[in-house]
């Protein structure tokens, strides 16, 4: 009995130190965001008091600055042009060869899926510079060659070079997703007279829904919030900036300029797209992480 007692005490201890653990993390993370929204709202005026003070009342101005006289608009709309770019090039590359490497064996296929995994040890901030360099040489000969350059400044090349350093991660999370689903389904089709891109579109794709929502969504956030390669292949472009690159340069002038207020809409603006993202698809994003197959 007292073995049972201590049994049962130290795994309500154990207990009781994962609740403090979740609720201390839980508390670090929307104290601050709490504080920047509640600090969006007020008047330039009232951030030389107490700083946790309650605002006096709503200042929508702050945000009719930030997306006007910032430009923070104009680099949102730039974000979101990039990001779904760059997803629609990811999933049509990402989806079949997930599937072609998880569901068939043929020559090279053991290569392709190593030379994939290696790249999940690739931090793509280390190779920002060789593929700067790349593009850069890239438009000199196009520019000797066509008079005009192309491959730096430009939106579409920026999600390119977004989809291409996803595609590591995402193929390898679908493949191993892609390979836990069982065959049958596959050899009824083949039965029934489909071929493989039915199959693969019409039977494997949907049953794999909540991985791909899951794979969307971390990539959303990834190109969504992604600053490095932006700078850098965007840095002459003055109207094309994406909404990390344009934060920063809202947060130097307003800091400078001691309007705070609006500093802090434009931190709103860039985190709103994503909580709304994830407040929606939360759900499916559970069931991607935890599911792997059929059930029963």
């Amino acid at each position: 009995m007292k073995n049972t007692a201590r049994g049962l005490d130290a795994e309500r201890l154990y207990h009781i130190f994962i609740y403090v653990v979740l609720i201390t993390l839980a508390v670090t993370i929307i104290v601050p965001v709490a504080w920047v929204f509640m600090a969006s709202i007020k008047e330039n005026s009232e951030f030389y008091g107490n700083p946790w003070a309650m605002p006096k009342g709503i200042y929508w101005q702050n945000f009719v600055d930030a997306w006007n006289s910032a430009k923070m608009g104009e680099y949102m709309l730039n974000s979101v042009i990039v990001t779904a770019a760059a997803l629609v090039l990811l999933l049509v590359i990402a989806l079949p060869a997930a599937y072609a490497l998880s569901r068939f064996q043929f020559r090279g296929s053991k290569f392709l899926n190593l030379a994939f995994m290696a790249g999940l040890f690739i931090n793509v901030n280390y190779i920002v510079v060789p593929i700067f360099l790349m593009l850069r040489d890239g438009d000199v000969w196009l520019k000797n060659l066509a008079g005009k350059s192309f491959l730096l400044n430009n939106l579409f090349v920026l999600a390119v070079v977004y989809a291409s350093t996803a595609l590591p991660f995402t193929i390898y999370l679908l493949s191993g997703y892609f390979s836990t689903l069982p065959h049958d389904f596959e050899e009824a089709a083949y039965i029934d007279g489909a071929g493989y891109q039915t199959t693969m579109w019409k039977i494997i794709f949907p049953m794999a829904k909540p991985s791909i929502i899951t794979i969307i969504l971390f990539n959303f956030l990834s190109f969504w919030n992604e600053y490095i390669i932006s700078m850098t292949l965007m840095s002459s472009a003055k109207g094309a900036k994406t909404l990390p690159v344009g934060l920063l340069n809202l947060m130097q002038a307003q800091q400078s300029a001691a309007q705070y207020g609006i500093m802090y809409a434009g931190l709103v603006l860039v985190m709103l797209p994503t909580l709304i993202l994830y407040i929606c698809v939360q759900n499916k994003l559970t069931q991607g992480m935890t599911m792997g197959g059929l059930k029963g």
